[in-house]
């Protein structure tokens, strides 16, 4: 796990804020296992500034209070150099107000609703115009016309639906032809949810599921679509949080043709993805261990995050914060992607369809890389602003109607 028996001043510790219990487990487990790896490899090259990086991994339990008070024991007790870690946007809201008290960096690798800029954040995820709104314009190429948003009941979901909403109505749909719903955390019976969807989609539409379910809900929601016989053809499935490991549980089979939209799929066939695999495989000693997004945005992060550190010359959060704007490095779908000013990076977008064996077919990739965007241009309160954490800007909600640091709104409590 790193070099913990040396003296803490001769190691450079890495905190790693993932839940390996709890209802997230099933999606960020991996993600802790992939940082062990990347901290692994980064050793094996001799470090950072002359240390070896020492791993320290905490448990949060899906507990999004616990996720802060984890935060704060890295950071103030630890005195880790950096974190990599949450998966909802509900954990990163609740350590937000610790990285900025205690002046330290996370690095979150996860899709999620946009809306924020923090100085002390780096999103490595996809912004909604990197996920949701490509997934939006694909099924509008393939006629769909009617719309189920369906959702875990937190804040990703709900102001991802918001800007969809907007966005679809921008585009000419009608309010009745857009339907939007929400389920706890957890949630397992899904028969009436699934009948409810099956109704909506009958008026003789195209219809899709735009799905922002999140965690271990989704094994029984695909299971009751495959026992409601709902077929891709008919009523397709696009998912923002299913990814290889997510199926890894399920019969894939009922599911094929349903599609999830990403940045990064285990099939893309690359030398750099090739490779990654196959570490991957040597260090979790297991041929079947699967890859996915979130995985690559923590590769993406942390060699942006070393890049920057071997620029500064420092651990030093202000020094590091600064030398991350600009620093570009290799993605693992051919590319390099780079840090925004905005504290978002570059990516391609993927829209892969689920095939028998677990994996995704790409059926529809963008042209180029694109930025993610932090604030909504489909909603009214965020339309003005903009984020640059350059000198002298500095600022993550800038109104360029006003000309002030700060927002408008409902907007200016970022």
């Amino acid at each position: 796990m790193g070099v913990s028996a040396m003296a803490a001043e001769d190691t450079i510790k890495v905190g790693i804020l993932h839940s390996l219990s709890g209802t997230m487990a099933i999606s960020e487990t991996t993600l802790k296992d992939a940082m062990l790896m990347l901290i692994d490899e980064q050793n094996k090259k001799g470090g950072l500034l002359g240390k070896q990086l020492e791993a320290v991994v905490v448990d949060p339990a899906s507990d999004w209070p616990l996720f802060a008070e984890r935060a704060r024991g890295l950071i103030a007790q630890d005195k880790v150099a950096a974190v990599f870690g949450c998966w909802t946007s509900v954990s990163r809201k609740s350590v937000l107000p610790v990285f900025k008290e205690l002046n330290s960096i996370l690095f979150y690798p996860v899709q999620y609703e946009g809306e924020e800029s923090e100085r002390n954040v780096f999103y490595t995820g996809a912004a909604p115009n990197q996920q949701a709104i490509p997934a939006v314009d694909y099924l509008m190429e393939e006629g769909v016309e009617r719309w189920v948003l369906e959702g875990t009941d937190y804040v990703y979901p709900r102001t991802t639906n918001k800007i969809l909403e907007a966005y679809l109505k921008s585009k000419g749909v009608a309010a009745e032809d857009i339907k939007v719903n929400y389920t706890p955390f957890g949630f397992s019976d899904w028969q009436t949810e699934v009948s409810a969807i099956k109704d909506f989609g009958g008026a003789g539409k195209k219809t899709a599921v735009v799905s922002t379910v999140n965690g271990d809900a989704n094994v029984p929601f695909y299971k009751e679509l495959a026992n409601q016989g709902v077929s891709a053809s008919e009523l397709p499935v696009v998912a923002f949080s299913v990814g290889e490991e997510e199926l890894a549980g399920i019969d894939t089979k009922p599911l094929v043709g349903h599609l999830a939209a990403w940045n990064y799929f285990q099939s893309v066939d690359t030398p750099e993805n090739e490779e990654f695999i196959a570490k991957w495989r040597e260090f979790t000693k297991d041929d079947n261990r699967v890859t996915n997004d979130p995985m690559e945005a923590h590769y993406i992060g942390f060699n942006m995050w070393v890049k920057a550190v071997e620029a500064a010359g420092t651990t030093d959060t202000d020094k590091v914060i600064d030398a991350m704007v600009g620093v570009s490095v290799p993605n693992l779908t051919g590319g390099f992607s780079s840090m925004g000013a905005n504290h978002h990076i570059t990516k391609p977008v993927l829209i892969g369809e689920i095939q028998e064996d677990g994996q995704f077919e790409v059926v529809h990739e963008t042209s180029g890389l694109v930025l993610g965007d932090e604030w909504s241009d489909y909603l009214p309160e965020s339309k003005p602003l903009i984020a640059d954490w350059r000198a002298p800007m500095s600022c993550g909600n800038f109104n360029t109607e006003t000309g002030k640091c700060g927002g408008a709104g409902a907007a200016a409590s970022n």
